[in-house]
Formats: structure tokens, C-alpha cells, sequence
């Protein structure tokens, strides 16, 4: 599994670098609707939607809010819808503490979950835009927010097995430790620090890079762990079969839709 999860990693890495760095952002953020779009296909079926018509339903409705976010992108609806990713996972925290809240199959229990799953999708897509097309050093921007998450993620796998003891969260994911939660904050900030100031950040704006960097860190971990609250109410181990060893889009972009909101909001108010 190990070797299979390596290789898929090596195979998807570049091919996400290089969408990055060259596509324009137009572009870029119809690749990021694409992609978000088939995620948020698996989040209704976490969500317990079984009828594929239903599906196909709310896909048309995310696509439709996608077209419309990016007509508004330019405008203050960007820090709006910001600020309410960044609000929801604060509330996402409160659910991981009360995690049998909405485990029942219900109907009510669905639409919950749902409009979740637009609290998750949506602002992370306006932080993807809004990273990318700011001036300048935009797409730098954007590969460093998602390095900091791919480093937080090789930090608390290794930093997990060699000092992991008490669990971070045993009732949702049994395999996370609190010693991997540290080597995730560690390993983020430290390439945060390195990628800002590669980018010309110096003193006490690299000061608060670096707060933001943890806070980014704690998000995508938060996002992590909704996800795996998801799939343990859902009784399914991936969300997922389409990449070997990694599961689906959303066991691999579950830590990037908390972590790019924050990360993007923070820019902004530390004025970067």
C-alpha cells in the first residue's frame, strides 16, 4: 500500500505543479470546478444520496454556483465567502466533538450533510481563484498553499510512526496521533517559512506567515478529519476508487478545501 500511494503521489504531484504554474487562472479555475465537481460527486454519496438522478441534480446546481462565483470573483463577494469557509470550519470543530451528530441515514440527516459539502466545496474554489490571480507571485502563491498541506501530510505520517502514542481522535480516525498532528504543524510551517521568504516575505510578515501557516496546518487537519467522520457515518473505508492506494478526490483533497480558504484569508488581512 505504502508503494502504491508513493507512486500515485510521484504520478499526480508534477501534473498538479505544472497546472499551477502555467495554466492562466481562467483556465485554472475550470479545471479546479472539474475536479471539485467530482468530489463533491463522492460527498453525496458519503452524504447518503443513493439516487444517482439526485446526483446528477446537485452536480448541476454546484456547476450553475461555480459559474456564478466566478462572474462575482472580482468583487467584495470573494472575502465574503472567505470568511464563511474560514467561519465553517470553526463550526466543523464543534461536529467532530459531537461526531454521532447526523450519523443516522435520515433524510434530515442528508440535506445536512449537503449543505456542509457547499461549505466545503465553495469557498475552498474561491480561495484556489483568489490565490492564483493575485498579484503578483499568484501562482506561486497557490503551489505553496498546497505544499504546505502535502508537507504537513508527509510530516504526520512519519513523525506519527516513529513518536505516535495517544490518538488524536479515536472515535473518527484511529490511525491519527496527536504526535502526528505536531510533526504536521512543524513540517508545515517550516516549508511556509521557506516558501515565503523565497517570495520576498521578510521580518514581521514573516512572523505572521508563519501563525498563518499553523492555522492552515489546524484547518487541513480539521478537513481531514470531517472527511473521515463522513466516511465512518457512511461505513466505507475510501470515498473512493480512483486513485490506487489514495482512495478517491476526496480522501486526497480533504485537507486542501479547509486549508485554502484559511490560508487565502490570511493573506489578505496580513496584506501579502
Amino acid at each position: 500500500m505504502l508503494f502504491q500511494r508513493v507512486l500515485t503521489a510521484l504520478l499526480l504531484a508534477p501534473l498538479a505543479i505544472l497546472i499551477i504554474l502555467l495554466l492562466p487562472t481562467p483556465w485554472l479555475a475550470v479545471v479546479g470546478a472539474a475536479v471539485f465537481l467530482g468530489a463533491q460527486e463522492e460527498w453525496s454519496r458519503l452524504a447518503g444520496v443513493r439516487q444517482a438522478a439526485v446526483r446528477v441534480a446537485v452536480l448541476a446546481v454546484a456547476a450553475a454556483v461555480f459559474a456564478l462565483l466566478w462572474l462575482a470573483h472580482a468583487g467584495p463577494l470573494t472575502s465574503l465567502v472567505l470568511v464563511l469557509g474560514v467561519a465553517w470550519w470553526l463550526l466543523a470543530c464543534m461536529w467532530l466533538r459531537h461526531f454521532a451528530c447526523g450519523a443516522a441515514p435520515t433524510p434530515e440527516n442528508r440535506a445536512l450533510k449537503l449543505a456542509a459539502g457547499a461549505f466545503v466545496m465553495f469557498p475552498a474554489w474561491i480561495a484556489l481563484v483568489a490565490l492564483h490571480g493575485r498579484a503578483p507571485h499568484g501562482h506561486w502563491w497557490m503551489l505553496l498553499a498546497l505544499v504546505i498541506v502535502w508537507a504537513a501530510d508527509i510530516g504526520a505520517y512519519f513523525s506519527g510512526r516513529a513518536f505516535g502514542r495517544r490518538k488524536l481522535a479515536p472515535q473518527i480516525s484511529p490511525g491519527k496521533t496527536r504526535a502526528g498532528a505536531y510533526g504536521a504543524l512543524a513540517a508545515g510551517t517550516l516549508v511556509c517559512l521557506l516558501g515565503g521568504w523565497l517570495l520576498g516575505v521578510r521580518g514581521g510578515d514573516l512572523a505572521g506567515l508563519a501563525v498563518l501557516a499553523v492555522l492552515t496546518v489546524a484547518a487541513s487537519i480539521v478537513g481531514d478529519l470531517l472527511e473521515s467522520l463522513m466516511k465512518r457515518h457512511a461505513q466505507v473505508k475510501d470515498s473512493g476508487n480512483l486513485f490506487p492506494g489514495h482512495g478517491g478526490l476526496l480522501d486526497r483533497l480533504d485537507s486542501v478545501f479547509a486549508a485554502l480558504p484559511v490560508f487565502a484569508l490570511g493573506l489578505r488581512l496580513l496584506g501579502l
